[in-house]
C-alpha cells in the first residue's frame, strides 16, 4: 500500500511514519510539505493509494488545498490529519470530498485504531464530532443499520463511490450511468438512511461503522 503524508511538519511526518510502520508491513510511505511538493509526485505519475492531508500548509492550504489534491490524484481517498477539529472544519472538509478526519490531538493509540479503520476501506471520524452531530440530530436514527441490508446492489455501487468523495459526473462514469439516474440512486439512499446529502451520509456511513468492501465493487465496463 502507497501512501502520501502532505504536511508541512518534518518531526510530525516522521513520528507518523514510526507510527505507520508497524500498522501493515506492505505499507510504502511518500511525504511532502506542500501542495505544491505533492504536485511534483503526481506529475512524476506516483501513485498513491491513500493520502493523508494537513489543511493548513504553506501555499496553497484549507478546503482549496482539499481539492487540489483530489483533481491532482483524482480516485484516491484523501483523509484530513489536522490540529483543528470543530464541527465547522470536520463538515467543510467532508462536503470537499474527505472521506475521513483525524485530530493531531488523537493519542497514539487512537491515532493508530482511526487509521486502522481507514486503512481497511472504512470511515473515521471523531467521537465528539459524532456526538455533535448527534445532538443536532444527523444520524440519529437507529433505523440506519438496518437500512443498509435494504440497498439495492446499484445503490450500494452509488454509496461506496460517494463516501471515496465521488462527484456525481465521476460515479456516473465509473459505473456507466447517466448523472440523472446517480441522482436518483443518491435520493433513494438518502431516503433510506434518513439523511439530507452527501455531508450527512458519510456521518452515517461513520457510525455505522460502515466498511466500504461490505458493499459490491461495481462491474468493470
Amino acid at each position: 500500500m502507497r501512501l502520501l503524508l502532505i504536511d508541512d511538519h518534518t518531526l510530525f511526518r516522521e513520528g507518523l511514519s514510526l507510527i505507520l510502520s508497524g500498522l501493515r508491513a506492505d505499507l510504502m510511505l511518500l511525504q511532502a510539505g506542500s501542495c505544491e511538493e505533492a504536485a511534483e509526485l503526481a506529475n512524476a505519475d506516483e501513485q498513491v493509494d491513500l493520502i493523508l492531508l494537513d489543511m493548513k500548509l504553506p501555499g496553497v492550504s484549507g478546503v482549496a488545498a482539499l481539492k487540489m489534491i483530489r483533481a491532482m490524484f483524482a480516485g484516491t481517498r484523501v483523509i484530513i490529519v489536522s490540529g483543528e477539529c470543530t464541527p465547522q472544519d470536520v463538515n467543510a472538509a467532508i462536503e470537499a470530498g474527505a472521506m475521513g478526519y483525524i485530530p493531531k490531538t488523537s493519542s497514539p493509540n487512537l491515532l493508530m485504531s482511526a487509521l486502522g479503520v481507514v486503512m481497511a476501506n472504512g470511515v473515521y471520524l471523531p467521537a465528539e464530532i459524532m456526538l455533535a452531530a448527534r445532538a443536532s440530530g444527523i444520524n440519529g436514527n437507529g433505523a440506519q443499520a438496518n437500512a443498509i441490508v435494504a440497498l439495492t446492489d446499484r445503490q450500494c455501487d452509488v454509496l461506496r463511490l460517494l463516501v471515496e468523495g465521488a462527484p456525481n459526473k465521476r460515479i456516473a462514469r465509473l459505473l456507466d450511468i447517466s448523472e440523472a439516474t446517480v441522482k436518483t440512486h443518491l435520493a433513494a439512499v438518502f431516503r433510506l438512511l434518513d439523511v439530507h446529502n452527501r455531508t450527512e451520509a458519510v456521518y452515517a456511513a461513520a457510525r455505522l461503522g460502515l466498511n466500504l468492501e461490505s458493499l459490491r465493487e461495481p462491474a468493470p465496463h
